[in-house]
Order: structure tokens, then C-alpha cells, then sequence
């Protein structure tokens, strides 16, 4: 018999088991409820988070050992009968950390420094290469990674990739229709005084390649830019970022030109986007959130891609004296407790 509050059926025809539980208290731990539902065994209960069986608020949960509030709504659906194995972790690469992956598509967690695509040069290791790599498992690339969108090279975060033309096609429609969500987190020069803004131009390209913004619509490509004040530090200021439309090197640009360069940029304000205390060989932006419709099942994807370190070690560095954090704080408002992190279907 079901617990109390837990709904259980039976799809006859697909044979599919479903429990449903609204968390009544914060669960510090769900694999440790979803066994208690299910009543696995410990390496099968990996197995369905791995094979995508457990979700939270309709979404699929990122990992075992993920974190539930009260009011949320936790869903397991599993196949009657079958094992679910946990799934075979693979040889970590250094240029990206896979979030999520199934036989459609691939999210992974770039790092700083590391091409997305090649340029003129014709770079054979940038992360379509190494991507490209993981899908042939070894060395020699047997199959290819379909690219959807891309990040610049010192920006680290959350990328696709498709492993079909037409899984990479269909993406890139949400995209142009501007559905996703794509959400970063940058350290800017300067004090920003307004909290929040929108800044909108068309960008275009001049003849060193860089990207400038005009108002003349037919000159350039619509780019549109949401921001917030996160905090103002001394010297510069954190802000969430949303993009409404993906442009090259939009973020870049739309802060240079508004006075506030992102801090470490080589291209755009460079002696403005220094600054003594941000000694990273990179810039300080990090594409955090990235959701979308899978383009096969139709199931909505949401992933976090935790902030790293250094922005928050910049945070606690240069906030103002007169400023402290709050307790249970944390700098650069890092990735939520539902953030990806381990393999498996989901990671």
C-alpha cells in the first residue's frame, strides 16, 4: 500500500510504474526518498537518476544527491521489471565537464580558454573537436558533434551539441525564436547605478572583425540584453545577464559601450576592463543557466552550471567595508542545490 500523500499506478501498456510525492519539509537528500518510494537497491536507484526516471517540479532531476524544498513535487517513473544500471563514468576531459547527454544531444560545462570552434587557423583542438571525441569514445573522430551555438573562448559555461544534423537544426530554431533561457554572470567595471536595464542595438561587424553597435536597422543583427544588479563592489559591480538574443561577443559589447567593459576583456575597452584585483587569465563571464525543449521527447531542460570560484573570491575581496555577507550567503550567486554535477543521463 502506498504511503500517505504518494500516488502509485500502472500503465498496462507500457508497463511503467509512477509514484508522486509533494515534500512536505525540505529534503536534504532525494535519492535517499526515492529509494524509500521505490525500494531499489542502492546501484539501481543511481541507475534511474542516470536513466532520467526521477524529477522534481516536472523537471528531470540533475543528481542523487540533490536537494528537494517543501511544496516541490517529486515524480519517480520507471519501467516494471527492468534494471536500471548506473550508467558507466567515463575519463574526465580537461576542456569540459558533461552536464547531461543521451543519444540525441550533449550539455557540457566549458572551461575557460578553450575554443569552441576553430578559427581560420584551422585549430584541430577546440571543444567541437574534443566533443566530437567523447561521441567516437577515444582519439580518433568517427562521429561527429553538431554545434548549436557557442561560447567566446575565455568565457566558460553551458554549451549544446547534437549528434544529429537535424537535432542541431531543430535546437537552432529555438534559438532564433529566442525560447530558451540563457542566463550569465559577469563582474563589470565600474559602478552601475541603475539595478536593472535593458540595453538593444544592432550589432554589426567592422573590418577587424569587431563587433560594434548601430541603430540602423539592415546594418546589423538585433541584440537585446537584459541585466541586474547582483552586488556593487568596490571598483565594479556583479550582474545576472539575460540574453533574448545570442549575438557574437553581445555581452562584450553592450557593456564596453555603456562604460562598464567586463572585467579581464582583451578586445573591447581593455584598459578600462582591468582592474588590479581580477588577475584571471580570462573574463569574468560564465554562462550559468541554459534551458530549452528537447528537440525529440519534448521534455523541458534546465541546467546550472555552478559560478567558479574566482568570481567569488573577487566578490568577497573587493565587497565594501561597510558591507557584509549575509549568513548562509554566497558570493557571485553560485549555481541553485539542483544544480548538475555527476554522470550519468543527467549530470
Amino acid at each position: 500500500m502506498a504511503p500517505p500523500g504518494v500516488i502509485a499506478t500502472a500503465r498496462d501498456l507500457l508497463m511503467l510504474l509512477h509514484k508522486q510525492l509533494k515534500l512536505a519539509e525540505n529534503e536534504p537528500r532525494l535519492d535517499l526518498l526515492v529509494q524509500k518510494l521505490t525500494d531499489v537497491s542502492r546501484s539501481e536507484l543511481r541507475g534511474l537518476f542516470d536513466h532520467a526516471c526521477v524529477r522534481l517540479d516536472g523537471l528531470v532531476c540533475p543528481r542523487p544527491t540533490a536537494s528537494g524544498r517543501a511544496g516541490q513535487t517529486l515524480d519517480v517513473t520507471w519501467e516494471a521489471g527492468r534494471r536500471y544500471k548506473e550508467k558507466q563514468k567515463e575519463r574526465q576531459n580537461r576542456d569540459f565537464a558533461v552536464v547531461f547527454e543521451d543519444k540525441y544531444l550533449i550539455v557540457v560545462n566549458k572551461r575557460a580558454g578553450v575554443l569552441t570552434v576553430p578559427t581560420d587557423r584551422g585549430e584541430d583542438d577546440t571543444l567541437v573537436h574534443a566533443v566530437a571525441r567523447h561521441f567516437s569514445r577515444g582519439e580518433r573522430i568517427t562521429h561527429r558533434a553538431w554545434i548549436v551555438h557557442r561560447l567566446d573562448r575565455d568565457t566558460s559555461g553551458l554549451l549544446i551539441f547534437a549528434r544529429t544534423e537535424a537535432v542541431a537544426a531543430a535546437i537552432k530554431d529555438q534559438f532564433e525564436a529566442r525560447k530558451p533561457e540563457r542566463e550569465y554572470v559577469a563582474i563589470v567595471a565600474g559602478i552601475l547605478r541603475d539595478p536593472s536595464g535593458t540595453m538593444r542595438s544592432f550589432l554589426a561587424t567592422n573590418d577587424d572583425l569587431d563587433q560594434y553597435s548601430t541603430q540602423t536597422p539592415g546594418e546589423g543583427k538585433l541584440a537585446i540584453t537584459h541585466y541586474t544588479v547582483q552586488e556593487r563592489l568596490r571598483g565594479a559591480t556583479l550582474v545576472q545577464v539575460h540574453l533574448e538574443t545570442g549575438r557574437r561577443n553581445q555581452i562584450r559589447v553592450h557593456f564596453s559601450e555603456a562604460g562598464h567593459p567586463v572585467l579581464g576583456d582583451p578586445r573591447y575597452k581593455p584598459a578600462q576592463a582591468a582592474h588590479a584585483g581580477w588577475r584571471e587569465k580570462r573574463l569574468a563571464l560564465h554562462a550559468r543557466t541554459l534551458g530549452f525543449r528537447h528537440p525529440v521527447t519534448g521534455d523541458t531542460l534546465r541546467f546550472v552550471a555552478e559560478t567558479p570560484a574566482c568570481f567569488g573570491q573577487f566578490v568577497r575581496a573587493h565587497r565594501p567595508a561597510d558591507v557584509r555577507e549575509p549568513p548562509g550567503a554566497s558570493s557571485a550567486a553560485p549555481a541553485s542545490a539542483n544544480a548538475p554535477r555527476r554522470r550519468g543521463r543527467q549530470r
